[in-house]
Parts: structure tokens; C-alpha cells; sequence
């Protein structure tokens, strides 16, 4: 599944987010002048003097805001995998910062280890990482009370 095509490119733009999660901290980016969180990053802020927003650590806690079960016809990497879980998760800091990732049981885990019936809207999450290539550390999400 790690075939390079299949991965996030890194740019200038994202590298910040791309380099706290190959160190196990999940970034985005925060208004200067609001104070307001951005996501996803953008080269200026939406709100007060439109400067380039700073990047900030957040805690990785949220809560599955939406999900879906993808099954084939999938891209041939994931076809295999199917059916797999895709969330979304609505950060604990500011809940219209969402991001997309997949339920993990473990750390490492494969993205089709979750029962797509246990998977329950508003359950509250905590982010992992997972490295597929030096550069690229993708966010995964368990459940919060399957943590240490």
C-alpha cells in the first residue's frame, strides 16, 4: 500500500505538518492575528491581516465526526484491504478542524483490523502515526480507552 503514487505529496506548504508527525505530533496551522486554527494548511490565513498563519502542536484527541467503508472496485493497492474504514475526526481543540485517517486496533495496525460495526459516530479518538517512507508519517486514530 505504500507504493509512492498512493502518498501525499510534500511541499513547502505542508512539510511542517509532515515533519511533526514523523516525530509523533500532529500540527496545524494558527492565525496570527485570530488565534484560530487552520486546516488544511494554506500558503495565508483566511481571517485578520491574511499573513502566513504559524504551525502549532494539538493534542490528537478528538472524536470520529463521520466514517465510511470503502469495498471494491478500489485502486489495486487497497483492494485487498477492502473493506477498510475511512474517518473523520473532528479535532478536541476546534471542532470544524477535521481530518481524514483510518481506524487502527494498535499502533501499526492495518486499516482493516476495526469491525466496521463497532466503528460509532462521536467516539472520542487519539491519533497514531504510521511510517510508510522516511519523509511520510501518516495520522491514524484508535479509540481513546484502547491507549495506554
Amino acid at each position: 500500500m505504500s507504493e509512492s503514487h498512493l502518498l501525499p505529496p510534500v511541499s513547502g506548504e505542508t512539510e511542517p505538518f509532515w515533519e511533526g508527525a514523523r516525530r509523533g505530533e500532529l500540527r496545524v496551522q494558527r492565525c496570527r492575528d485570530t488565534g484560530r486554527l487552520i486546516f488544511p494548511p494554506r500558503a495565508r490565513s483566511p481571517w485578520g491581516r491574511h499573513r502566513p498563519p504559524d504551525w502549532t502542536a494539538v493534542s490528537g484527541r478528538g472524536r470520529i465526526w463521520s466514517f465510511a467503508v470503502p469495498h471494491p472496485p478500489l485502486l489495486p493497492p487497497f483492494s485487498d484491504l477492502a473493506p477498510y474504514n475511512v474517518v473523520i475526526v473532528a479535532l478536541e481543540e476546534d471542532e470544524t478542524i477535521r481530518l481524514i485517517g483510518n481506524l487502527v486496533a494498535r499502533e501499526n495496525g492495518a486499516i482493516n483490523e476495526v469491525p466496521p460495526d463497532s466503528i460509532e459516530i462521536g467516539a472520542a479518538v487519539r491519533v497514531v502515526f504510521e511510517s510508510t517512507r522516511d519523509e511520510i508519517a501518516l495520522p491514524r486514530w484508535m479509540l481513546a480507552e484502547s491507549l495506554p
